[in-house]
């Protein structure tokens, strides 16, 4: 695990692939107390268990709270990088659904009229590039549904390199979705803190060595 930034009241980290965002055994916060020696390290927003990048854990319940609300306000920026199959037809755009969650089969999916548990689900994207039939894409969360990214664009055919779960069978690789940026104020300080990390030198993310980041 790389660690980017700490201090009293956060620590900024890389999550790796596979480890669980939340305080289950072997989760994030979990092996944080054990690497920084901290009793105190809360989950205040998630990455799928598949998915790899940044987050920031708080060290204390009220840099927690803090944090949360951020969140809830809409004033945390999250932004993610994703390969996905095929080109969207606009080089940017907004993605606006109905989700239903369904505990049962522990799917995601889009549902057309409202009804019982549907969720709004916003994102917007950019296209950064494009090689090879795939495109890399620049999405910024505007709601925090479970599996939104996945789901919102596997439902219009865009399928997620590496996705197991909504993708294309066969696709076997690492999936290719990344938290790239972070940005939100220190719940102690009052500052604008403003982490990026570039996704792995890897498959698919190679492809696109000479990309430039677009600001949203």
């Amino acid at each position: 695990m790389e660690v980017l930034y700490q201090d009293k009241r956060i620590v900024v980290c890389i999550k790796p692939t596979g480890v669980l965002s939340t305080d289950e055994p072997g989760g994030m916060p979990e092996l944080l107390r054990q690497e920084l020696g901290t009793p105190c390290i809360r989950t205040v927003h998630r990455l799928d268990q598949a998915v790899s990048g940044l987050m920031v854990f708080a060290r204390s319940v009220k840099a927690a709270s803090l944090l949360s609300e951020q969140m809830r306000s809409h004033a945390f920026h999250k932004e993610y990088l994703a390969v996905i199959h095929g080109v969207p037809p606009e080089e940017s755009g907004v993605f606006h659904d109905l989700l239903r969650r369904d505990p049962a089969r522990r799917l995601t999916e889009v549902v057309t009229v409202p009804e019982k548990g549907a969720q709004e689900a916003i994102l917007r994207y950019t296209v950064l590039n494009c090689c090879e039939g795939v495109s890399l894409v620049s999405i910024c969360l505007e709601t925090g549904r479970t599996h939104q990214i996945r789901v919102q664009f596997a439902s219009r055919g865009l399928w997620l390199l590496g996705d197991r779960k909504y993708g294309v069978p066969g696709d076997d690789g690492p999936i290719a979705l990344w938290s790239h940026r972070l940005q939100f104020t220190h719940p102690e300080s009052g500052e604008v803190m403003d982490f990026t990390a570039p996704p792995p030198q890897i498959a698919p993310w190679t492809l696109f060595a000479d990309w430039e980041r677009r600001d949203s």
